[in-house]
């Protein structure tokens, strides 16, 4: 690993240990049941497969597995406008604390474990040296703030370094690492950790009562 990765590595890791006590405190219980209520609206776009965003067009992310912790970071940041997306911002204002931990745990789901071996699935990219410090070397986050990438739509995976290469989110540690990445090292990187398992999936609209007819 080259000097600079090691650096960005050993912050990353400094950065995962200085804030995971705090988010823990801050995460309320979730409620799955209550979760399916206050969340059913998502499905409308987290519950198709391959459902794409209209501007700019990519597929929405897969949520099933995902740490529900992270969830409710990534709602948090919507809510605060840290993260720009339209649809995302106005759903996210209204909702609680309650609220996100609930629908947190009811769009994660089970969550995704590392394989037994860890092993990746293909070659690294280069530029993916740092990005094992949080995301772990077969994709899946090292700790429940981090999300999972492994079995991510590729697109949105390229979408979202986009935008904290170019401050559609605002996150120092991701804005410092994405700002030094190609669109040639964005696209590897994306289709690396979506070609890792075990995956991510679309929430089925069958758990869900209101689609249940």
């Amino acid at each position: 690993m080259r000097l600079s990765a090691r650096i960005w590595a050993l912050g990353l890791l400094a950065f995962a240990a200085s804030s995971v006590s705090t988010v823990a405190e801050a995460q309320a219980s979730g409620d799955a049941a209550r979760g399916a209520r206050v969340a059913y609206t998502c499905l409308g776009c987290h519950g198709i497969p391959n459902y794409n965003n209209t501007y700019p067009t990519y597929r929405v992310p897969k949520l099933r597995g995902q740490h529900p912790e992270y969830l409710v970071i990534a709602l948090q940041a919507y809510r605060s406008g840290e993260r720009s997306h339209g649809t995302m911002n106005a759903n996210a204002v209204p909702l609680t604390e309650q609220d996100l931990a609930d629908v947190a745990v009811y769009l994660a789901g089970p969550v995704v474990a590392p394989a037994a071996s860890a092993a990746p699935v293909g070659t690294p990219p280069a530029a993916a040296a740092v990005c094992v410090a949080c995301h772990g070397n077969d994709g899946v986050g090292i700790t429940p703030q981090y999300p999972t990438l492994a079995g991510q739509y590729p697109d949105y995976l390229a979408r979202a370094l986009t935008d904290y290469k170019k401050g559609g989110r605002k996150n120092a540690v991701m804005s410092g690492f994405a700002g030094q990445l190609s669109d040639k090292d964005i696209k590897e990187l994306a289709a690396y950790y979506a070609a890792q398992r075990p995956s991510l999936d679309t929430v089925p609209k069958r758990n869900n009562r209101f689609f249940a007819r």
